[in-house]
């Protein structure tokens, strides 16, 4: 017996970085938007927790005990007063250190499969709870769709989203550390007054709405500038996919992958070509959204 989970990227539409807290952490308003781009995560019974991996990057994946799917297992099971006994293997879809919460997504897909593969009934609270402890992207790809996060941006609201919105990625070669650009953020803040990060009314209309062109006008990310600082190349892309017609262009959460909004799918198509033959990004995956979070298959 096994049970396959498969789980969404993230994208966030509005990332708002508050100033560094006294533990390390910012308080954040970030908006996520589930995509479809997917993962799969297979739970197996085993005689010990193993991880395994196959698909693009699956040499980056960590598969010792510092993998999220991993470490969802063993929280999952601690709560239970079971052995996480359990082969999790990872079919990777989603880029790797690519700033769309692959890795999270990862650790919400073990909990889901494990949940079920173990029978431990869990409800929703309690693994959202373990998602918060795994990490702040961790719950969101629990629950995928739209959602405010705000705290470390583990506190989630739901968000209504009333359309469809077309988006090309493009991914770039290597990854970014998040917490490097986190540390970029807050030295190119040092000295000034960081405001107190709030979600855009403007944004949250235009995803109710189902309004491209609103979402377009109201899309940021605050720490675009500190991926930019360590990746200066991603200028490039960022511009090769707005000259092919995007209707905005951001980086995602902390990158290194870059994010495009498109009119409508036949746009995002000519949006991932010429970003593909523009050889400033090492390929361009059309996607929609918003998609489901973490569902057995």
């Amino acid at each position: 017996m096994s049970v396959t989970v498969r789980v969404p990227a993230k994208v966030n539409v509005r990332l708002a970085v508050g100033a560094a807290r006294p533990d390390g952490f910012h308080d954040l308003a970030n908006v996520f938007l589930a995509v479809g781009l997917y993962d799969e995560v297979t739970a197996a019974p085993a005689d010990t927790l193993r991880v395994t991996c196959t698909g693009p990057d699956a040499a980056q994946v960590p598969l010792d005990a510092t993998n999220l799917a991993a470490r969802a297992a063993v929280a999952l099971a601690e709560r239970h007063g079971i052995s996480p006994d359990v082969h999790l293997h990872i079919a990777k879809d989603i880029p790797v250190a690519g700033g769309m919460a692959g890795g999270s997504a990862d650790g919400a897909a073990a909990l889901v499969a494990c949940d079920a593969l173990w029978s431990t009934g869990a409800s929703q609270d309690e693994l959202l709870a373990i998602c918060a402890e795994l990490g702040s992207d961790v719950p969101f790809s629990l629950i995928g769709g739209a959602a405010l996060g705000v705290g470390r941006g583990e506190q989630l609201t739901p968000i209504e989203v009333g359309g469809t919105f077309h988006w090309v990625f493009a991914v770039a070669d290597g990854g970014l550390s998040t917490p490097a650009v986190y540390g970029e953020f807050d030295r190119l803040t040092a000295g000034t007054q960081v405001p107190e990060p709030t979600a855009s009314p403007a944004l949250l209309a235009a995803l109710r709405k189902g309004d491209t062109t609103a979402l377009a006008d109201a899309l940021g990310n605050d720490l675009q500038a500190a991926a930019l600082s360590l990746r200066p190349s991603l200028a490039g892309t960022l511009a090769a996919g707005t000259a092919a017609g995007a209707l905005a262009a951001l980086v995602s959460g902390s990158g290194p992958t870059t994010a495009f909004l498109a009119a409508d799918a036949d746009a995002a198509r000519t949006i991932a070509d010429a970003l593909a033959a523009s050889g400033t990004c090492r390929s361009a995956r059309v996607a929609v959204s918003p998609a489901p979070g973490a569902t057995v298959r």
